[in-house]
């Protein structure tokens, strides 16, 4: 078989060519993130047949359930990207534009666009994507749209306008586009399985139309008081994780922490997913973990049962089992780190 050549774009006399996505790559080999993609060529994931939607180069989420130490530098892509954070927050960057997406926020960049991920990390968090070839290699070049794609040929046109120009490249999810993002999930997740490209279609051609009607309706306004509430929450989770307080040291029950936010456990814990893509509980052991392994390095001659009690564990054993399953080591060695 020859081995598959990457798309170049050329602009006068500047040629690109696509992301390899190596970070990515990295942080699955390593553990840091859990990926289930399809792809084809150079991207990332179970390779799909060249025959398999035609046009789909790649499809996949990336689970990321702490912080990350990578991100993805300025890069371009063949095909239209469109990307869906359910969980989580993230720093995204078009044409030196910065942008902070929030869980339910969905973006789309065109063909060859440049753009980033993280600043200069991605945070935890749930990110769905899809990248669709519409054999743009020059600028100006008509786009070419699968023949799986069954919209109408004046929703296609609509479509296709409304993208090309664009400048926004972030919007807000509707109920229809979290659903569809969900279901490609679980088609990913079960290919190869009876009638699943068939189910991946028809899920795609959803995605698309709920995209134009998102890019057609005007920008609704947001229920200020839904803002408020996750505004509280967010500022609550900043403290807890903040390197100079100590607010992560209290007894907190996730029945407190719902109760200092002016909500309810259900609905906190449900903010709190959005936000930090866990639960309000392990949010916090994870805060109480970071704070004292700063301690452990700036306090190198302190005892570590007496740092763990002090940042609200009231077990040594639990606090050096919960310790290595974040950093990959005991306590006493990641001390000894350089």
């Amino acid at each position: 078989m020859k081995p598959q050549l990457a798309p170049i774009y050329r602009a006068r006399r500047t040629r690109y060519e696509i992301d390899r996505c190596v970070p990515q790559l990295r942080a699955v080999q390593d553990g840091k993130i859990d990926l289930h993609a399809l792809s084809k060529g150079h991207y990332p994931g179970r390779q799909m047949k060249a025959t398999a939607l035609p046009g789909l180069n790649s499809i996949g989420y990336w689970d990321a359930s702490h912080p990350q130490d990578w991100g993805l530098d300025p890069h371009r892509n063949e095909g239209i990207e469109i990307t869906f954070l359910e969980t989580g927050a993230l720093d995204f960057t078009v044409d030196g534009r910065r942008f902070e997406l929030h869980a339910g926020d969905f973006t789309v960049t065109r063909p060859w666009q440049i753009h980033k991920l993280g600043a200069p990390n991605i945070g935890p968090g749930r990110l769905h994507w899809l990248i669709l070839d519409v054999g743009v290699r020059r600028p100006n070049q008509e786009w070419r749209w699968p023949a799986w794609i069954a919209l109408t040929p004046q929703d296609r046109a609509e479509l296709t306008r409304k993208l090309r120009h664009n400048e926004n490249p972030v919007w807000k999810s509707s109920a229809e586009i979290v659903a569809t993002f969900r279901g490609l999930a679980e088609c990913i997740r079960r290919w190869n399985q009876p009638h699943t490209e068939s189910r991946m279609i028809n899920l795609l051609n959803q995605l698309l139309l709920g995209i134009l009607d998102a890019l057609s309706q005007q920008q609704a306004r947001q229920n200020p008081e839904l803002t408020s509430r996750r505004r509280t929450v967010h500022l609550f989770l900043r403290d807890l994780a903040g390197a100079s307080s100590a607010s992560c040291c209290e007894p907190w029950t996730l029945g407190k922490m719902a109760m200092q936010c002016g909500m309810g456990i259900t609905a906190f814990s449900k903010y709190c997913r959005e936000l930090v893509n866990t639960g309000p509980v392990e949010y916090l052991n994870q805060c109480r973990l970071d704070r004292a392994a700063r301690q452990m390095r700036a306090q190198p001659d302190r005892p570590i049962t007496e740092i763990a009690f002090e940042n609200g564990f009231n077990s040594s054993q639990y606090f050096a089992t919960a310790f290595r399953k974040r950093f990959k080591t005991t306590p006493r060695g990641y001390r000894l780190q350089p």
